[in-house]
C-alpha cells in the first residue's frame, strides 16, 4: 500500500508529461518551424483550399493525369454491414487487405491492366498503395498518360512531357525512395498552361 501512492503519482506525471506536454510542445514547434507542413500541406487556388499535397484525389477526365487507384472504402448508406468504394477518403485510410492469392485482387488488377493499354504496365497504375491515399505516381505511370492528356487538351505532347519532368521529384538525398510525380500539382500545372 505504501508503494501505491508513488506509483500512481509517476503514472499521472508521465501521462501529463508524455501525453500532453511533449505533444503540445512538438505541435507548437512544428507550427512555427514548418507552418505549411504542420497545417497539412494544403494547396490553395484563388484563396480556396482545393486539396493537400499529401492526400490523393480522384481525377477521371481524359484531360487530367489519373492517380494511383485508391483502396479506401466507407460504410454502405443502404446497408451498414457492407462497404462501398470511397476513393481517397482520408477518414478511412487503409489498404484493401487482399493478399496475392485473393481472386478479387487478381480480377481487379487484370481489369485495370486491360484499361491501361499494352504491357508493361507500371505497378502503381493497377495497384493501390498501403494507405489508399497516395498522392503520387511513378514517372513511368505519368509517361503512359502523356499522349492521352495532350490529345484531350489539344496541346503538344512535348509540352506535357516537360510538365511531367518539371513536376517529378527526385528521391530524398538522392537515394531515399523513388522518383515520384504529385498528381494534384501536375494537374494544376496543366490547368495553368494556356
Amino acid at each position: 500500500m505504501s508503494l501505491l501512492r508513488p506509483a500512481a503519482t509517476v503514472v499521472v506525471g508521465f501521462t501529463l508529461l508524455l501525453g500532453l506536454a511533449v505533444p503540445a510542445a512538438f505541435t507548437g514547434i512544428a507550427g512555427v518551424a514548418l507552418p505549411s507542413q504542420a497545417g497539412g500541406s494544403l494547396i490553395e487556388r484563388d484563396g480556396r483550399v482545393i486539396g493537400s499535397a499529401l492526400i490523393g484525389q480522384t481525377f477521371t477526365e481524359a484531360r487530367y493525369f489519373h492517380p494511383r487507384p485508391s483502396a479506401t472504402s466507407a460504410a454502405d448508406p443502404q446497408d451498414g454491414s457492407k462497404t462501398v468504394d470511397a476513393p481517397y477518403n482520408a477518414a478511412a485510410s487503409a489498404a484493401s487487405q487482399r493478399g496475392p492469392t485473393s481472386q478479387m485482387l487478381i480480377d481487379t488488377v487484370q481489369e485495370r491492366m486491360a484499361e491501361s493499354g499494352p504491357a508493361p504496365v507500371p505497378a502503381d497504375a493497377v495497384t493501390a498503395s498501403g494507405s489508399g491515399l497516395d498522392p503520387d505516381i511513378s514517372p513511368e505511370n505519368a509517361a503512359r498518360q502523356v499522349a492521352r492528356v495532350a490529345a484531350a487538351r489539344a496541346i503538344p505532347v512535348e509540352r506535357v512531357r516537360a510538365l511531367v519532368a518539371a513536376n517529378t521529384v527526385a528521391p530524398a538525398l538522392g537515394f531515399l525512395g523513388a522518383p515520384r510525380v504529385n498528381v494534384l500539382s501536375l494537374n494544376l500545372a496543366l490547368d495553368a498552361t494556356r
